[in-house]
């Protein structure tokens, strides 16, 4: 008889907890089974308006986190896309790479060894020539533009700016610079600063060496992918367009891709997207882009190649909608964040 009637009350204990456990009772989730999932907590500020995407971010490790915005910012629509990762976890390969023939973004990502987490588009070029820094593991590819062409007293007159770059130094710290390849070749990266203050409609600065602009040394970058122009420096937003020399429809709006960094040396790609009128995003302008990584919790950024060139793929899955018709564009270069 005691067998029996702890047989009944054994019965009596389990049908109860399942009961409890169906019901979503103990702390789980009052829709149906299982435990309420802990809340992702981000690893960089979220303005008003950007949302953590669980479904971006389901291949990641941790230290790695995607994020959506699609809404108004300051007075316009804008869809855009961003991953944020922590460098300095050792988990992660921070790889620029280029081409000597145009691929896109998604080509770049399937064609790379290992497993790549997010791949976004580089910086700036012309033909199947790299425009903008290309460095990783201490090998130079390319340089930032060391000499071009602007109008002068009327004249085509050479100038010598200093653009400005991202890289991740041997501790796994990101850093931003105005950088110039110093001497014959490119591996000689010297850090300013400042830009070297050219500005079209003056007289050029000179070529600029160790000594010039004042305060440069040997960039300490390892790995690094350049752009422009400067966008935030040191908490501040710091457009540098004029003394970089580039003119990119500065003022309108545009698809715009940009790479930055939080003061705890989180790393963030960002995309937006734009030129799709049918959609309803215009872009955004090089100001705007700007605030938008300021709200993110980032003190430095540059720009990188924007227009139809930008492309931010996660996985094999392509986010922003290209601007040129919805086609993705072949460019040279791309950056890869992968598993190290």
């Amino acid at each position: 008889m005691k067998r029996h009637v702890f047989l009944l009350v054994y019965l009596v204990v389990w049908l109860t907890a399942c009961s409890k456990s169906s019901s979503g009772g103990g702390g789980g989730n009052s829709g149906g089974g299982g435990n309420t999932p802990t809340p992702v907590v981000p690893i960089v500020t979220l303005a008003p308006g950007w949302k953590y995407s669980a479904t971006l971010s389901i291949n990641f490790p941790s230290g790695m986190q995607a994020f959506s915005f699609d809404t108004i910012f300051n007075g316009r629509k804008v869809k855009a896309f961003c991953v944020a990762f922590d460098p300095s976890n050792g988990r992660f390969d921070f790889k620029p790479v280029v081409s000597s023939t145009a691929r896109t973004t998604s080509q770049f990502a399937a064609a790379e060894s290992g497993l790549v987490y997010v791949a976004i588009n580089g910086g700036f070029y012309g033909g199947n020539q790299s425009y903008s820094l290309i460095k990783y593991n201490g090998t130079t590819s390319a340089a930032n533009i060391k000499a071009l062409t602007r109008l002068f007293n009327g004249s085509n007159t050479t100038y010598y700016p200093t653009r400005a770059a991202f890289g991740i130094t041997a501790t796994g710290a990101p850093t931003t610079a105005w950088v110039y390849s110093v001497g014959a070749g490119n591996d000689n990266i010297y850090s300013y600063p400042a830009p070297s203050p050219n500005a079209e409609g003056s007289a050029p600065q000179a070529v600029p060496s160790e000594s010039f602009p004042a305060g440069g040394s040997p960039w300490s970058a390892v790995s690094a992918i350049g752009g422009s122009p400067m966008l935030l420096r040191g908490g501040a937003v710091r457009i540098s367009d004029t003394e970089e020399l580039i003119s990119i429809n500065n003022t309108t709006s545009r698809p715009r891709s940009a790479l930055g960094y939080t003061a705890a040396g989180r790393v963030v790609l960002l995309a937006v997207e734009g030129d799709n009128s049918s959609a309803g995003y215009p872009g955004i302008n090089l100001s705007d882009l700007a605030s938008m990584l300021g709200s993110l919790g980032c003190t430095d950024a540059i720009n990188l190649d924007g227009g139809g060139s930008t492309s931010l793929v996660i996985g094999n899955q392509l986010t922003v909608r290209p601007g040129d018709n919805g086609v993705e564009r072949p460019v040279i270069s791309a950056l890869l964040i992968k598993q190290k």
